[in-house]
């Protein structure tokens, strides 16, 4: 039994595929969504690369506090170009706008071994066109999870990205070794405000 015999002769001439104009609107659509779409898209990817370096400079510098005062050691977080791998721990250059990162046991004659790296943080591993500029390169937290040497202020990294993020963020260290991220363009009213 087919279903044309259930339905009558006009209603049967009726059922049929989509015309060529159903389908021209279709893709309009659709195109018109995708044009509309894409570059807020382009924005939010931007974005992320910003949150993703923020989020990795505040877990490496709560790592180094952490290990500082596990250790009862100074331990150094340092921004640097360099690729931060333990073959790297002597060698690598502070940066101040160094997206990459590297915690080690400090040393005070300045010579590290492999002994001395905990981890480190390619700058290209999720966000490869956020920029950053910090206050100071090396931050170093003594066993007791603070500062040393004690700052005169805060330590503020800024966390931007020039190829079309509109959302900076910041990473705040203060002299007492609290550590937090920040939005500067929030007003200050606002606690996720810097």
């Amino acid at each position: 039994m087919s279903y044309s015999n259930l339905l009558s002769p006009a209603t049967a001439q009726k059922i049929g595929g989509v015309t060529l104009i159903e389908l021209m609107i279709a893709i309009t659509l659709v195109a018109l969504l995708l044009g509309l779409g894409v570059p807020s898209f382009g924005t939010w990817i931007q974005n992320t690369q910003i949150r993703t370096s923020a989020e990795s400079i505040l877990n490496g510098f709560n790592l180094a506090r952490a290990e500082a005062v596990r250790r009862n050691a100074p331990t150094s977080f340092v921004f640097t170009n360099n690729l931060p791998i333990v073959g790297n721990v002597n060698t690598i250059t502070p940066a101040t706008t160094g997206t990459s990162w590297m915690v080690r046991t400090f040393q005070t004659g300045g010579v590290y071994t492999a002994t001395d790296f905990i981890q480190g943080r390619s700058g290209a591993d999720g966000s490869p066109n956020a920029v950053v500029a910090a206050s100071q390169a090396t931050i170093t937290f003594n066993s007791l999870g603070r500062v040393t040497p004690t700052p005169g202020a805060n330590i503020t990294i800024n966390v931007t990205n020039n190829t079309g993020g509109t959302r900076p963020l910041n990473v705040v260290v203060t002299p007492g070794g609290q550590i937090r991220m920040c939005d500067p363009n929030l007003p200050t009213a606002n606690v996720q405000s810097c």
